[in-house]
């Protein structure tokens, strides 16, 4: 880990983005947090309030399934009112400059494509809770749908079909999506220059992505409020919040884009 001053550090990432190449950026619940959505591992926390629902108990007991979806419908309100801060539409302007390839992401929140990042340069690997999947057919249904039928009395709602109904996302106990797992492995060996935004890096198999992209040869930089367990490979670590941060670095990207421009 270089030891330096936040300015400097902000120049160092942000040359590495201008330089171009396979730029690629994971995200944690800390760039999330700045736009209203509680994390799961801080004081206060969702962890701190509630019992995570396992994936077993989820398929094996209808009064688990309607535990779960009596806590989803105390946080819907957080996450329906969520709208993108500066870190995210930082992110979206470096993806508009094509200074950046794609996003992986542990949030299941969407708020980076709601901030002009596009769905296919997006990749979730806890998967999105605006999707409600059934668990027996496949089908998609529409959220608003479901939330309805919550507030209608619907304590565990089914598929027409029969089967469970539960938001697109990971749950404890359950396995990754593997195709999701493999292009968010195969986009983190191939970067050249990689950012970690707001995660402790402590959920596996996600946060392996680092060590990927460090282990060949790309250049790791880690933007957080606190310490993580890969800040010592990384060859810049900046302190602070990411909604402050991001913007100056792409502040900084610009700059250095427009003098290569005026320059040529």
């Amino acid at each position: 880990m270089t030891d330096e001053t936040t300015q400097a550090g902000i120049e160092r990432i942000a040359r590495a983005l201008a330089a171009g190449g396979r730029n690629v950026v994971f995200t944690g619940a800390g760039i999330s947090t700045e736009s209203g959505i509680p994390d799961y591992r801080s004081k206060g926390g969702i962890w701190e309030r509630f019992k995570p629902v396992m994936y077993d108990d989820f398929l094996r007991s209808r009064e688990a399934r309607a535990e779960y979806w009596r806590r989803k419908a105390e946080l819907y309100d957080d996450f329906a009112k969520a709208r993108p801060n500066p870190a995210h539409e930082a992110l979206a302007a470096l993806h508009a400059m094509g200074r950046l390839e794609a996003v992986i992401t542990q949030n299941v929140d969407g708020l980076h494509q709601d901030a002009g990042v596009p769905d296919d340069a997006v990749v979730e690997v806890h998967g999105s809770a605006r999707r409600i999947r059934c668990l027996s057919c496949g089908d998609l249904i529409p959220i608003d749908d479901v939330y309805r039928r919550l507030r209608e009395g619907d304590e565990a709602p089914e598929c027409d079909c029969g089967g469970f109904l539960k938001p697109d996302t990971i749950s404890f106990g359950q396995g990754l999506d593997a195709a999701t797992l493999e292009r968010a492995v195969a986009l983190s060996r191939a970067a050249d220059c990689f950012l970690v935004i707001g995660s402790t890096l402590l959920v596996h198999p996600a946060a392996t992505m680092p060590v990927h992209a460090k282990y060949n040869g790309a250049f790791l930089a880690i933007v957080n409020l606190s310490d993580t367990e890969y800040d010592e490979d990384s060859d810049v670590v900046l302190r602070g919040k990411a909604g402050v941060l991001l913007p100056a670095i792409l502040h900084a990207v610009q700059a250095i884009v427009a003098e290569g421009a005026s320059g040529s």
